[in-house]
């Protein structure tokens, strides 16, 4: 029985020697592997592992690596103790990884390497993430925005390898999510539906689209409260089919508070008003003959 579980052991340690060569994997350019301190597996990256088996691997808890060249098993260093090849170009030893040079650094209060130069990006405390230097003091805040995953495609952000998009509301979504939204022609954040990017092209689009569309007549003089999913506006404002123009920022990003505010048309105006003219008529001898018997003998 233990030389039937030696065997498996051998087999399964070499399904993960198998997935790696000197050049690495489709995630990292290295020449060693990792030993998954989970389960004592030989994979080239945690990504690796995480694809292959039902549990993920603490990138941090690694304490051994294998060279891909001498297959001497030591512990997680730059350089081979034995051939003393370079196992990457890049090595963090908080995060163990090891990949080509991309100007990598570590960034302590993020936890985790991110993409440089260093000197193109800032921690900003408040939401919790590096960001591009041109946003210092130039974004909405939102507190550890990055712990929250993409809304998009609901995959984590934070230690995410797919660079994230900071939207004008502050919140966050994986570059190619975002790409892919534009693609579609949606414009706003899935969370606050605040506009994703500089909409007045569009809305100037708009107005002149409803300048040439008037509505049918008896819609004409309805109006419709809107609240204003940029600036947060409640207004009312007239009712066109192809939209409700916030009359605070100018924006189109609306959506209706209640139903039609009808206003009476002027023929409509009239006939009311005659209505109520001959019901007046018609009261005033009942009021005569009234205010007769009340009257003292």
């Amino acid at each position: 029985m233990d030389e039937v579980h030696e065997a498996i052991r051998e087999e399964e340690s070499n399904c993960g020697r198998n997935m790696a060569s000197p050049a690495g994997c489709e995630h990292y350019v290295r020449s060693c592997l990792l030993k998954a301190p989970c389960c004592g597996k030989l994979y080239v990256c945690r990504l690796c592992h995480d694809a292959e088996e039902n549990h993920q691997m603490d990138r941090f808890k690694v304490r051994e690596v294998q060279c891909s060249e001498c297959q001497m098993v030591q512990q997680a260093q730059q350089t081979c103790e034995q051939c003393h090849v370079q196992f990457g170009e890049y090595y963090c030893d908080i995060c163990h990884l090891f990949d080509k040079d991309k100007n990598q650094y570590h960034c302590q209060p993020c936890g985790i390497c991110r993409i440089g130069p260093r000197e193109k990006y800032f921690h900003c405390e408040k939401c919790n993430l590096c960001l591009a230097q041109d946003l210092r003091g130039n974004h909405k805040c939102v507190e550890n925005v990055s712990r929250q995953n993409c809304p998009v495609c609901m995959e984590d952000i934070h230690t995410s390898r797919i660079g994230a998009h900071v939207l004008p509301c502050g919140h966050l979504l994986h570059k190619t999510c975002f790409d892919d939204m534009v693609t579609t022609g949606a414009y706003r954040c899935p969370l606050c539906m605040h506009s994703a990017w500089n909409m007045e092209h569009h809305w100037d689009q708009i107005d002149k689209e409803i300048a040439q569309s008037p509505m049918p007549t008896e819609y004409q003089g309805a109006t419709v409260r809107i609240i204003c999913n940029d600036c947060q506006a409640h207004c009312t404002v007239p009712f066109h089919v192809l939209g409700m123009k916030c009359t605070g920022c100018g924006s189109y990003n609306t959506a209706q508070d209640g139903g039609l505010i009808q206003q009476p048309q002027p023929q409509q105006a009239e006939a009311q008003q005659d209505t109520e003219n001959e019901a007046e008529m018609d009261t005033e001898p009942e009021q005569q003959d009234q205010h007769e018997s009340t009257m003292p003998h």
